[in-house]
């Protein structure tokens, strides 16, 4: 992500929704973007689907969809922020993340944010399969949002891989994004590899290849973190330990051969920290590689497919 021009924030008509705007005012207002508020209701398309009467049908959709722009109308005089420009959008749609995805086929936005709507029963907000597909489909960076506030100064950290010509193309793009997305809030921004392989000589080319791009985007040593061990044992745990605000990783793969690889190191993110935001990056820097996967690679391959497009 090189702008950031407007954002498009999915509310779940929820308590999660005030923070969720809240977040998107912080990053809008240092960057100057505008945010679409957008209310799906997915339930109502479902019994539309069903309806054999359709002026009943209709009736329904006119009622429902009152309802919605009138709670997103109070929604964005309760958050107080005149200097934003938020425009309103209610649609109704099933799946709701097609609906999600049309509605960023028609304005484009640069990010997209929504809090996780499944269930989970020592958590509020768990991701569910609309989430988990949204990850995949969406169209432009995704900010999954829980349920913590932000610190005044926030913790980002970005999780890259080195390994190959083309994860470090991707890597640029996670780091850069991270970057650009912690000056728009303030936040100080870690950059994170973990390294398996036990060639000294790999790992220290590796590390250098991490440095040199950490210094490129202002990211000091100190905030540069080489692991050693797979990805899967070793980050989770290092991130909770950190207790970072937001993590920034690749976008989810939309080759369904590399899922099973994908949702190993995910999933155990996503329990590991339950309060941390996820931002999943989908474009890539113009003229940049993209962060192909090498299938051949071997079972640390879920590195490069966890956090590839």
């Amino acid at each position: 992500m090189d702008k950031l021009t407007s954002i498009l924030v999915v509310v779940n008509r929820s308590d999660a929704d005030r923070l969720l705007l809240e977040k998107a005012i912080r990053l809008a207002r240092s960057i100057g973007a505008q945010i679409y508020l957008l209310s799906c209701d997915a339930a109502l398309a479902k019994t539309l689907q069903h309806s054999y009467n359709s002026e009943d049908a209709e009736k329904a959709w006119n009622i429902c969809m009152s309802e919605h722009l009138s709670y997103l109308r109070t929604l964005r005089a309760a958050a107080s922020a005149p200097d934003v420009q938020i425009s309103i959008d209610a649609v109704c749609h099933s799946p709701l993340y097609e609906g999600i995805v049309r509605k960023a086929g028609e304005i484009h936005p640069d990010l997209i944010m929504k809090a996780p709507c499944g269930a989970h029963p020592l958590r509020r907000f768990a991701f569910d399969a609309n989430d988990w597909h949204l990850m995949r489909e969406s169209p432009a960076t995704l900010m999954l949002v829980r349920e913590a506030a932000w610190a005044p100064n926030p913790k980002f950290a970005a999780l890259v891989d080195v390994r190959g010509e083309g994860a470090t193309g991707l890597a640029e793009t996670i780091v850069h994004t991270s970057e650009y997305l912690a000056l728009g809030c303030r936040a100080e921004l870690d950059v994170i590899y973990s390294e398996t392989s036990e060639d000294s000589a790999e790992r220290n080319e590796r590390a250098g290849t991490l440095q040199r791009l950490a210094r490129e985007y202002h990211v000091p040593p100190t905030r540069t973190h080489v692991l050693s061990g797979s990805p899967e044992v070793t980050l989770p745990d290092f991130a909770a330990h950190r207790h970072y605000d937001a993590i920034v990783l690749g976008g989810l793969t939309h080759r369904k051969g590399l899922a099973p690889l994908i949702g190993t190191l995910t999933s155990k993110l996503v329990e590991a920290l339950a309060d941390t935001d996820f931002i999943l990056v989908k474009r890539a820097l113009r003229g940049k590689h993209t962060g192909a996967v090498d299938l051949k690679a071997g079972p640390s391959v879920a590195w490069n497919a966890a956090f590839g497009d």
